[in-house]
């Protein structure tokens, strides 16, 4: 695991400064602790940071060919680069070292740009052809690890995050206030736009190749969507699914330092739990949980549950609502681009307690995009219900009670989950999955800004319907979370949690393999009737102790609601003052002291929004 990044001039005759390289390089250290590696070359430089996983002694990059006129450096995880190398060594490459990245420069040469579409893994890659002077950059398939880049003032940059090219000196860090709009609304920045005014996200499974300064990408693979596999039974596909997971977790506990497991009592990681015990003796698995003292959020006992039946190493650590707090400062010291999910918090001090112990942990990302399983789902069929109902009783006599209903701060509370689900149950199709995701409609955002933004918040949406349009309506909202949702949201916080404290995660559940068998099925074997994760429940059941598979969902949360109205509120008010929020000119501030005065009183339960404009603030003061 690393972080890597990139200075190609358009006139190749000037020379990268090596000084401005190593400032971009030096922002990627938490990625990177254990070593750096440069390439230097006229008009090109790469650089990169290196957690060592595979080769710990012998794995630096750069990785050249053996005539000095390829050269990669890779951020991430090669699952197959062993067969890989078997085959190139057929061939007369050599190697000269054990590291999965040494396969890079080697099979391009054999098989040109179209060598990604070979590696099944987690990474941001680049890759610089001396002889054709060309670049060549990649994000794996389903987005696990970023890779960020932009073209101004004669030069092309690229990062494994945004800091690093901001740390370039002439690169604009205005923000881009369309895209501040559609932060607000999903609570994070949809790919391929950043928070930053001319800089890009490359996007899950796309390729770009810079050549004489013109730029060129294309997607060199897809989640499918083209038909769904009518022909098979639920039986054989959980038997099957259950076979790709096993050879995925395989796969992911190739490591060469010590490996373990987030284990959060869920049926997604306590699946993993149970495919690792097929590969190691339990007493070998270490597995990792934090624990609430808010009880409302913890679920560690399921956790303990799931470690005694299996007989793991666990290890857990309570944390209070105290040390949640303390951890915030630390977090935006590193959150280089808005992402209003608060639960990087907890994620990122299960890392941290987590990485006292091992380098790389494994966890159950991706299971719930994958099988339907987050009640929103459940959601859309009771929306569809809502929506026959006449007006008159919606609007008349439903809504208002609803509004009345009393305001609780405990995690998903029925007020919570009621307002929510109104909020959105009367917009169109696909988006109204993301109006009860996200923060603020656009509708509220008319009140809240103090600019225009000229963009449609949700054309994001639209565009990732066009791509799955043979889908069936099911699996397209599926399509969507996985674009969305999973990529932007969740992959981004676990990546920037982790990374933080310098630990590898992999997510067994996003081998392409398992996506490709899991995204042809028919919904109904993900969402059958109201059951979510239907697939992997029958899979998965006869594994783990009883209840796990069908316990309810809680999710990864912290007491925003009681944070802002209490130990958190004179930070607010600071970050909220409306002489400052005029002068900064995104904002109305009499918009946030209406939504601040009540949230205060008890009067509207506004934690999503208030947190989503907190991030920002502190976020523009630290990197705008």
């Amino acid at each position: 695991m690393c972080g890597i990044c990139g200075i190609i001039h358009h006139d190749l005759s000037r020379p990268v400064d090596r000084e401005v390289l190593a400032a971009m390089n030096r922002t990627l250290v938490r990625r990177g602790p254990d070593d750096e590696g440069f390439f230097l070359d006229q008009g090109a430089g790469l650089a990169m940071r290196r957690l060592s996983i595979i080769d710990v002694s012998g794995g630096q990059q750069p990785m050249i060919s053996e005539d000095g006129s390829i050269v990669a450096v890779c951020n991430g995880e090669l699952y197959n680069f062993q067969s890989i190398r078997e085959e190139l060594e057929a061939k007369g490459h050599v190697f000269t070292t054990r590291s999965d990245a040494e396969i890079l420069p080697h099979l391009y040469e054999e098989e040109g740009a179209d060598f990604v579409a070979r590696l099944n893994g987690m990474f941001g890659l680049a890759l610089w052809d001396k002889r054709t002077r060309t670049l060549l950059i990649a994000r794996d398939r389903m987005g696990q690890k970023p890779l960020y880049w932009t073209q101004q003032e004669g030069r092309f940059l690229f990062g494994s995050e945004l800091k690093a090219i901001l740390a370039h000196p002439s690169v604009d860090r205005s923000v881009d206030r369309a895209n501040l709009a559609k932060y607000l609304a999903y609570e994070y920045v949809p790919a391929p736009h950043t928070i930053c005014e001319g800089i890009f996200k490359l996007e899950p499974g796309q390729l770009l190749v810079l050549r004489d300064g013109v730029i060129s990408t294309r997607f060199y693979w897809d989640v499918p969507t083209g038909y769904e596999a009518h022909g098979i039974t639920v039986d054989e596909a959980a038997e099957e699914l259950t076979r790709l997971m096993a050879l995925s977790v395989q796969r992911r506990l190739l490591s060469d330092v010590p490996l373990g497991l987030f284990l959060s009592g869920g049926l997604d990681s306590s699946s993993i739990c149970a495919m690792m015990a097929r590969f190691m003796p339990p007493q070998d698995i270490k597995s990792f949980s934090i624990a609430f003292s808010e009880k409302s959020f913890d679920e560690s006992s399921f956790a303990r549950q799931v470690a005694e039946h299996f007989g793991t190493d666990h290890r857990e650590r309570t944390v209070t609502p105290a040390e949640l707090q303390g951890l915030l400062p630390e977090v935006m010291a590193f959150l280089d681009e808005p992402l209003g999910d608060a639960s990087i918090i907890p994620t990122f001090a299960l890392a941290r307690f987590t990485r006292e112990h091992v380098t790389v942990a494994l966890g159950g990302d991706g299971g719930d995009e994958l099988f339907a399983g987050y009640p929103t789902f459940q959601a859309e069929k009771y929306a569809a219900t809502y929506r026959r109902l006449p007006a008159f009783l919606r609007r008349g006599c439903i809504e208002p009670i609803a509004r009345r209903l009393p305001v609780s701060d405990e995690n998903i509370s029925f007020d919570f989950k009621v307002k929510q689900f109104l909020k959105g149950a009367n917009i169109e199709a696909m988006a109204r999955h993301f109006f009860w995701m996200g923060s603020f409609a656009p509708a509220e955002q008319a009140t809240l800004l103090a600019f225009d933004p000229h963009a449609d918040i949700f054309d994001d949406l639209g565009n990732i319907e066009r791509r799955a349009l043979t889908a069936s309506p099911g699996n397209r909202l599926l399509y969507a979370y996985m674009k969305l949702y999973l990529a932007e949201d969740i992959l981004t916080k676990v990546d920037r949690a982790s990374m933080g404290c310098s630990l590898e995660a992999r997510a067994p559940f996003l081998d392409h393999e398992v996506v490709e068998f899991v995204a042809r099925l028919p919904y109904a074997f993900k969402l059958h009737g109201t059951t979510m994760k239907y697939l992997l429940k029958k899979a998965m059941d006869p594994l783990l102790p009883k209840g796990i598979a069908h316990r309810s969902k809680k999710g990864f949360g912290i007491p925003v609601a009681k944070w802002v109205k209490g130990p958190l509120k004179s930070m607010v008010c600071d970050l909220f003052a409306p002489d400052k929020i005029r002068r900064e000119g995104f904002f109305r501030p009499e918009a946030i002291a209406s939504l601040l005065d009540d949230h205060f009183a008890g009067r509207v339960d506004n934690r999503k929004k208030i947190w989503t404009l907190l991030i920002f603030e502190q976020w523009l003061e630290r990197w705008g």
